[in-house]
């Protein structure tokens, strides 16, 4: 048995974060006007990393054959707008492919310096069909440019946003996807994702989820590792993580309880009602996490399977989360696995929309 530890510190011992010290960007560039921190370099030319004063090229995905620089690009139009940059919709002038530019504009602040650092190596070394791809990167005239796949039908939150509510086969189907992202990323790549949230989700025309946005994420040491920092959309955290206590891969399984269970009845967990403006506040939102039960799908209108999946991810105590392996054998997920369930059909119908939600 092993000895339980306090699941949160009391809200009187909270701490907010601070912004961290500005340090100049001009500690980062080379003369070349190549961006550079630690072993990586980024440039016009693209991403490379140094070893014994040699520059190697990082290996492309497997499946990109096209050498190309942002001057081959042209823009169709802005697809997305969040913290992290600006995000377009470009097209290879040469051979008609369509991409998601993600432009960010590199900030002095050292602690959104290092998440762009991060993002761009978990992009670039991604080789998983449930992840994003990161095609090329770039920096150039204070810019870092991420040529990344195009998901046409956006994300999660786009495709919840027309049909209301997915039905329990497809979001089967959603979960099995996410899941098989989250083993790749918790048990090969070793990495906490810490803002899994339906805009994260995204979506092309043919059924396809993959997950995106590593701006936030962390590598650990081990798999046993365990972080303690504040990042990420508190609206998705686990009670550990809200309340500023260490947590682990777990705390990625509690986010996922999360949207599923949001895509299920068509509204964030933590309101009463589709037509409740906004939503929790910060302390609000804190209070309820870490005092109250955790939310659950209704058992009148969904299937036990449902039901005990939400409650395997939606625990309160992190150790008593199953792992992302341990629920891609769920019976939830078992249920439709021979039923050929094409979530394709169900996004295919919907408008691509004009601006996607990050």
């Amino acid at each position: 048995m092993k000895n339980k530890k306090p699941l949160t510190k009391p809200l009187t011992q909270l701490k907010l974060s601070v912004p961290a010290e500005e340090i100049s960007i001009s500690n980062f560039l080379t003369a070349s006007g190549t961006f550079q921190d630690g072993d990586l370099l980024l440039n016009q030319k693209g991403l490379r990393f140094v070893s014994e004063n040699k520059e190697t090229p990082l290996p492309l995905p497997k499946e990109v054959d096209l050498q190309f620089s942002l001057e081959d690009l042209e823009t169709i139009r802005v697809i997305g707008k969040g913290s992290g940059g600006v995000v377009q919709l470009v097209r290879h002038k040469w051979v008609g492919q369509f991409f998601a530019l993600k432009a960010i504009q590199m900030n002095i602040q050292e602690e959104i310096r290092k998440q762009i650092v991060q993002e761009l190596k978990i992009n670039q070394a991604s080789q998983c069909p449930h992840v994003v791809i990161c095609y090329h990167s770039f920096y150039h005239n204070g810019v870092i440019s991420l040529v990344l796949e195009y998901m046409d039908r956006g994300s999660l939150a786009d495709v919840v946003r027309q049909v209301k509510t997915i039905l329990e086969p497809y979001l089967a189907v959603v979960c099995k996807q996410v899941l098989q992202g989250l083993v790749y990323l918790h048990n090969e790549r070793h990495i906490i994702h810490r803002d899994i949230k339906p805009s994260n989700l995204l979506v092309n025309h043919k059924g396809e989820v993959k997950i995106s946005d590593f701006g936030v994420s962390a590598k650990l040491a081990t798999s046993m590792g365990q972080r303690d920092t504040f990042v990420g959309t508190y609206n998705y955290m686990s009670p550990e993580r809200i309340s500023g206590s260490a947590y682990d891969y777990s705390s990625d399984i509690w986010s996922l309880g999360m949207v599923i269970l949001e895509c299920a009845i068509g509204r964030f967990p933590y309101i009463q009602s589709e037509d409740q403006q906004g939503g929790p506040g910060f302390y609000e939102l804190l209070e309820a996490i870490v005092e109250s039960p955790p939310p659950s799908a209704p058992s009148d209108q969904f299937s036990p399977e449902l039901c005990s999946f939400i409650s395997a991810c939606i625990q309160k105590d992190p150790e008593e989360r199953m792992s992302s392996l341990e629920l891609l054998t769920h019976p939830f997920i078992k249920k439709f696995e021979d039923k050929d369930i094409d979530f394709g059909i169900l996004v295919a119908g919907l408008d691509p929309p004009t601006n996607f939600t990050r």
